[in-house]
């Protein structure tokens, strides 16, 4: 049984419960499941869903600063990188006067009718 990256960890515990259930009604009576390594098992899993919960709120903590650190730079004048007509990388710069977050989390700065992601800026100048 393969975890991919979009199986949460609550899934997985659910498929091994189920397992588990399925092995102790079909195991032999002569030679029972060992304890220890069904206890070790059920350990990992259980870290496994602490660590997704720990992964998930840290990126909500990331999220929230990072919007937070977008907003701080309105009314500031920053140096961003564009793509222009022919493909070539330039600097353009503006005073930030939008702050937005898209449907995926992406946090956008406008400037001088200019849409740009936090990773195009480039320099901030104080006004």
């Amino acid at each position: 049984m393969g975890i991919t990256g979009t199986t949460s960890a609550s899934q997985v515990q659910m498929d091994y419960m189920k397992l588990l259930v399925t092995q102790m009604q079909n195991q032999n009576p002569l030679e029972p499941m060992d304890n220890d390594q069904m206890t070790s098992q059920l350990t990992q899993i259980s870290q496994l869903e602490q660590m997704e919960s720990q992964t998930s709120s840290f990126a909500k903590v990331l999220e929230t600063t990072e919007h937070s650190y977008a907003t701080s730079l309105l009314g500031k004048e920053v140096s961003f990188y564009v793509t222009t007509e022919s493909g070539e990388l330039a600097t353009a710069t503006g005073v930030v006067d939008l702050v937005t977050r898209e449907t995926n989390g992406q946090v956008q700065l406008s400037a001088g009718g200019q849409t740009f992601s936090m990773e195009d800026v480039a320099a901030i100048r104080e006004l």
